[in-house]
């Protein structure tokens, strides 16, 4: 379709506004200055709609490893969906609409993503700063590394404020405080994981 990329636009811009749940075809056909029936011959529903705009945005993102060391393009890709304004909506408000490419089946956006995280690992292979290995399996294993600290890295943050004890519990010095766990904190054990894991 020539209009994809306004359609895609015109549906990121209603979903911004209101969410996936509340978002219509109808909205996204008057947001983009087309018929409906245009829009519903290229998505029978705003899910199937949804879900190409996700890989559009997810893919712009992760084109970061089509020409980065694996790790750091890793560890950027998930700082940058992390403060991607559509993941932050869905995740907010329609977190459901992830559910089914967590447990039961990858999307176009996993096809992609798994492409271009492949390509730089046989890059790197080849520079020999990736170590030998199938990398469709090194890949996969860098997706779902990546896409867990992206997922559930907000739930292992600490509350801001104040240090909290190293030692709740008193065993040790009860008196020593560490600074609380921040997302920068995440993101290094991210690259730690990923640089002991692909390197030679």
């Amino acid at each position: 379709m020539e209009n994809t990329d306004r359609v895609l636009d015109a549906a990121r811009a209603a979903v911004l506004a209101v969410g996936v749940r509340r978002t219509t075809l109808t909205d996204v056909a008057r947001r983009a200055g087309l018929s409906r029936m245009t829009i519903y011959r290229h998505w029978p529903d705003v899910r199937t709609l949804v879900a190409d705009l996700m890989t559009r945005e997810w893919v712009r993102v992760a084109d970061r490893f089509a020409t980065g060391d694996p790790v750091t393009s890793a560890v950027a890709v998930v700082g940058a969906l992390r403060g991607h304004p559509l993941w932050r909506k869905i995740v907010e408000v329609d977190p459901e609409l992830l559910l089914p490419y967590l447990l039961d089946r990858r999307g176009a956006s996993h096809e992609a993503m798994l492409a271009l995280v492949e390509a730089a690992i046989v890059r790197g292979q080849e520079e020999g700063t990736v170590r030998p290995g199938d990398p469709a399996r090194l890949s996969r294993a860098v997706l779902l590394t990546a896409q867990s600290f992206l997922l559930s890295g907000p739930t292992m943050l600490d509350p801001a404020g104040p240090e909290t004890p190293a030692d709740p519990a008193g065993l040790d010095d009860p008196a020593s405080p560490v600074p609380p766990v921040g997302l920068d904190d995440l993101d290094a054990e991210l690259a730690t994981l990923l640089e002991r894991y692909l390197r030679p």
